[in-house]
């Protein structure tokens, strides 16, 4: 049978009817058996994502605090022989005096 000879028969409604159960059908079939199996596929490898990031920031963090206690530290030492110099020049000030 030709298409025409279905519409002509069966009029265009219901012929437009079921083309468009045919293909609500079809969309169906297709989502739930390869778009959710890739849509779960992605979720797992986006939550492994996440928890990865989460464990960078976390070394980051850590990192950080490190550097700004090494840094403190190094400051501290250049202040303690800053004061060591000022202490030895007025010593060595009051004795040519």
């Amino acid at each position: 049978m030709d298409i025409v000879e279905i519409i002509d028969k069966y009029g265009f409604a219901t012929v437009a009817a079921a083309a468009m159960g045919w293909f609500i059908y079809f969309i169906y079939t297709f989502i739930t058996t390869e778009i959710k199996v890739k849509l779960s596929e992605a979720n797992t490898v986006l939550i492994g994502l996440i928890d990865r990031i989460r464990m960078l920031d976390n070394d980051l963090i850590r990192l950080r605090s490190k550097l700004n206690t090494v840094l403190e530290i190094q400051e501290n030492e250049k202040r303690q022989q800053n004061n060591k110099h000022r202490k030895s020049d007025r010593i060595l000030k009051k004795s040519k005096d």
